[in-house]
């Protein structure tokens, strides 16, 4: 008797065992999508303009264009204080963002809401871009 329990205790295990690691692989599997780190680096002067232009215009865009606004982020600290933009973006995969951002780029109302931000000069001096990954153990996928 004790073997038999023994043997399904064992049994029930194994399957459970296998069950969740079948979960987190299939959880793995399906969390293909990227992110995308973007910093914005205004001129003097500008990073209210840039705001406004992102409140008011660009994470809609985004959205309209199948871009996912993850968050958006203001560094505290000298020299990114009050000159930089730090956002989070995800994409389904590397051709979604590069096809979603083309499109983006097009987009009138895209064209006119830079153009009338900018209307007194340039905004942004530089912008950095890089695709990461979400690990295993991130919260986000």
């Amino acid at each position: 008797m004790r073997k038999v329990l023994w043997t399904a205790a064992a049994a029930a295990f194994v399957f459970t065992a296998g069950y969740w690691a079948g979960q987190v692989q299939t959880a793995h599997a399906q969390s293909k999508r990227v992110f995308e780190l973007r910093t914005y680096h205004t001129l003097d002067g500008k990073l209210d303009a840039l705001h406004a232009r992102f409140r008011n215009h660009t994470v809609k865009l985004f959205e309209k264009h199948g871009i996912t606004n993850i968050g958006y982020f203001s560094p505290q600290d000298p020299p990114l204080a009050g000159k930089t933009l730090i956002y989070l973006l995800a994409h389904p995969n590397r051709e979604a963002a590069k096809k979603n951002f083309d499109a983006f780029r097009k987009d009138p109302a895209w064209l006119k809401a830079r153009d009338e931000s900018e209307k007194s000069g340039k905004i942004v001096e530089k912008v950095e871009s890089v695709f990461l990954d979400p690990t295993d153990f991130s919260a986000l996928k």
